[in-house]
């Protein structure tokens, strides 16, 4: 299959901000919305962060594959690392004011010095292809170009992902907890 690797567009806020939530995990977005309270509801939050600037998830944080009859297969979110604080503010405003949800107390996933892949997923039907492989690469040509190593955090109970980072040329570097599950920080040293 051909496909391109690009910067995001604003009008695909839709498709990314449904990646988005799916490399979150369907029970990861309802914890952040809190009781009561639907994926739909989820997503219309997470639309408007992706067409917003200067937002961790905005569209300007993402770079996508598109196959041959321009539908998107896939999408990397990544941001310089020293500025998560900056842009995470803006999805801590709007969980505040959407749903009453308080996480401003979150950890740290990322800190200065590294490009941090955010999200990272590929369309079901298109997985087991080398998109997410595609998308990878396109990062750390991001992160050549802007000086950063590429740094990430996997969740133990995913050895799939951590293989694929492996092949990827990504190292393990430490032990970090994120959303309640114990994660591998990995980095690819430009």
């Amino acid at each position: 299959m051909e496909i391109t690797i690009r910067s995001a567009q604003r009008e695909e806020a839709p498709t990314i901000a449904k990646l988005i939530m799916e490399a979150m995990n369907h029970e990861c977005c309802l914890w952040f919305a809190g009781k009561g309270h639907t994926l739909e509801e989820f997503f219309v939050v997470m639309k408007r962060l992706v067409e917003a600037e200067g937002t961790q998830y905005s569209y300007h944080n993402v770079l996508v594959a598109v196959g041959a009859s321009s539908e998107i297969v896939g999408m990397c979110v990544s941001y310089d690392g020293g500025r998560l604080h900056v842009l995470r503010k803006a999805f801590f405003d709007v969980m505040l004011s959407a749903f009453g949800q308080d996480h401003s107390n979150m950890p740290d996933e990322t800190e200065a010095g590294e490009l941090y892949v955010d999200s990272l997923c590929v369309v079901r039907e298109y997985r087991g292809q080398g998109i997410a492989a595609k998308l990878l690469q396109a990062t750390k040509e991001k992160g050549r170009k802007m000086g950063l190593p590429v740094g990430l955090l996997v969740d133990e109970c995913n050895p799939d992902a951590e293989r694929l980072y492996l092949r990827e040329g990504f190292q393990f570097v430490g032990v970090n907890e994120w959303g309640g599950h114990r994660m591998k920080h990995m980095l690819f040293r430009i």
